[in-house]
């Protein structure tokens, strides 16, 4: 399989991934959104569009549910970005945005 169903709410229990700036330089509108039953009807489309324009978000009743992701995209950004917290230490970035609860 080429692309993966991400759970919305999977996505915010702090996996940590952060999809629209992985898709930054694209064109807003790339990012389309599907009515579950469309999705269902079309889902073919779907994947294909996901892999062509990036992700593609599912509504169930107008309810943002999932977002489907080209495969190799959610391997990268599902990975950790470090290993311990050594190197979470001496990462070179900024880390408060890690210790303080959004």
């Amino acid at each position: 399989m080429s692309s993966l169903v991400t759970s919305h709410a999977q996505s915010s229990q702090g996996w940590g991934c952060d999809l629209a700036n992985s898709y930054e330089g694209r064109e807003q509108e790339s990012t389309g959104t599907w009515q579950v039953q469309e999705a269902k009807a079309r889902f073919s489309e779907l994947l294909e569009t996901s892999l062509r324009d990036g992700p593609q978000v599912v509504t169930r009743r107008g309810v943002e549910t999932a977002v489907i992701v080209p495969y190799a995209e959610w391997q990268r950004i599902k990975k950790p970005r470090y290993r311990n917290v050594k190197e979470w230490l001496l990462a070179p970035e900024a880390r408060t945005d890690d210790l303080v609860p959004e």
